[in-house]
């Protein structure tokens, strides 16, 4: 087959995969999430077979415990979680009042002139209202409407059932596409699968373990200085911090803006919220990311935040989930076709490889 044709068929095949995606993005989550959790699990499972444990009893075992442990989690930080986003957003307008009487007082009422003098905080209260009746209409849309019950109610009956049957059957699984694999380049591909698992392993193991352990400790950072909404600012902070900078940012700008409302002006308690988020950079940009995530998936951040955009506009929350992954498996593809396309006569003028040589 030619180069043009083989070219023509992965495009194929990857605007075909682009249309599954999309034409089926309401139902995919709790079968991503099996994926998902087989994926982060099978190491596990692989390491008790080792120890001489059968692999059905592994499975059944590995995927028991996480069930309790994520629904101990959910008894724990639901009821916590949804107390405190409720009061939250009760509180917003009068929270972002508070702020402009501390502006204007920091400034002396410069920043008032500047919008416009006595009206400037009426338009403000205005737009916090509408922003909290926004934030109130999104939350009861998602717990309310039927497509996002059924959604949740699929996500702990046919995730766990999905991550069994993929946990149990993964190994048979990879070595059924090894066979299908065509025999003049299983090399080249073989060696492109495994830097794909390693790019995908290193990122989404890593930074899943690194999100758990940042939102923890903003959690209880924040809680323990006693900050209001400490655990959810935190768990915010925590979950998005996938988003390189989006969740330091965010849980930054939110902490900092609660903590001007209930502590000031003792400064020094705004100076501990502020301390919480710097030991948390610190903590991350020096032990965490190195050591758990590392530069394994070979992306620049501008273009992660990127690919997490697009494809969560695209295909929603699904979207996301994928998005690192695709984006780990297409960096690893570019650098190889630039590796390829440096040996090839487009570059050099003539062939310094061939085209089914393994990589090295």
């Amino acid at each position: 087959m030619s180069y043009g044709r083989q070219a023509a068929f992965w495009i194929a095949a990857s605007l075909g995969l682009l249309l599954f995606l999309w034409l089926f993005r309401d139902i995919l989550l709790p079968f991503i999430m099996g994926l998902a959790l087989a994926y982060l699990l099978d190491p596990v499972a692989d390491r008790l077979q080792r120890l001489g444990m059968n692999r059905l009893w592994a499975t059944l075992a590995i995927l028991v415990l996480s069930v309790v442990l994520f629904a101990l989690a959910l008894l724990v930080l639901v009821p916590v979680l949804g107390a405190q986003l409720m009061t939250f957003i009760a509180r917003l307008p009068e929270h972002v009042t508070r702020l402009q009487e501390l502006a204007d007082k920091l400034f002396e009422t410069r920043f008032s002139e500047l919008l416009g003098g006595g009206d400037a905080r009426t338009t403000i209260q205005q737009f916090a209202g509408q922003a909290a009746s926004w934030l109130g209409a999104v939350v009861s849309s998602l717990w309310a409407g039927g497509r996002a019950v059924v959604n949740v109610v699929s996500l702990f009956v046919v995730t766990p059932v999905v991550a069994f049957y993929l946990l149990y059957d993964w190994d048979r699984m990879v070595a059924k596409i090894d066979d299908l694999l065509p025999r003049d380049h299983v090399g080249t591909i073989r060696e492109l699968s495994r830097r794909i698992d390693r790019a995908m392993a290193g990122f989404v193991r890593g930074q899943f373990t690194v999100c758990i352990l940042l939102g923890t400790f903003y959690a209880v950072g924040l809680s323990v200085v006693g900050l209001n909404f400490g655990v959810l600012i935190g768990s915010i902070a925590g979950i998005i911090s996938f988003i390189p900078y989006v969740g330091t940012i965010v849980g930054f700008v939110l902490s900092v803006g609660v903590a001007l409302v209930q502590f000031w002006p003792d400064w020094i308690w705004v100076a501990a919220v502020v301390g919480v988020f710097a030991v948390g950079q610190f903590i991350e940009g020096n032990i965490l990311q190195p050591r758990l995530v590392g530069s394994s998936i070979g992306v620049h951040p501008v273009w992660l935040m990127f690919a997490l955009f697009a494809f969560g506009s695209l295909f929603g929350f699904v979207g996301l989930l994928l998005a690192v992954p695709l984006t780990a498996a297409l960096g690893v593809l570019v650098r190889f076709a630039l590796e390829r396309y440096q040996h090839s006569r487009i570059y050099w003028g003539h062939d310094r490889s061939e085209p089914g040589e393994p990589l090295t």
